[in-house]
């Protein structure tokens, strides 16, 4: 038989050799995005879409207040972006109910 080492080597290849066959073996068909149901739906239009407009209004109000200061950081784009944008994308933008 061959040394301890080399020994301890193959088992290791092998190991990984099986781990990555099992791991597809095992994956699960989804569709994607999977479907929301009604009540998703119904939480997402009276609960998450509500605090989105709200949290645009507040992020843009925050924008204008705080704009000298990231003109002086010249970092208005990335303000504009995380204050104004990504709030209004997620309140109009998505599908209803895709959190």
């Amino acid at each position: 038989m061959g040394s301890p080492k080399k020994m301890i080597i193959a088992l290791i290849v092998a190991s990984f050799l099986v781990m990555s066959f099992g791991s597809s073996a095992i994956a699960k068909q989804t569709a994607y995005p999977p479907k929301p149901g009604a009540g998703v739906m119904m939480t997402d239009f009276f609960l998450a879409r509500p605090i989105g407009l709200a949290a645009l209004a507040v992020g843009s109000a925050s924008f204008v207040v705080s704009l000298p200061f990231s003109w002086l950081g010249d970092n208005v784009c990335q303000a504009y972006e995380l204050m104004v944008v990504d709030p209004a994308l997620y309140t109009f933008k998505r599908p209803l109910g895709g959190f």
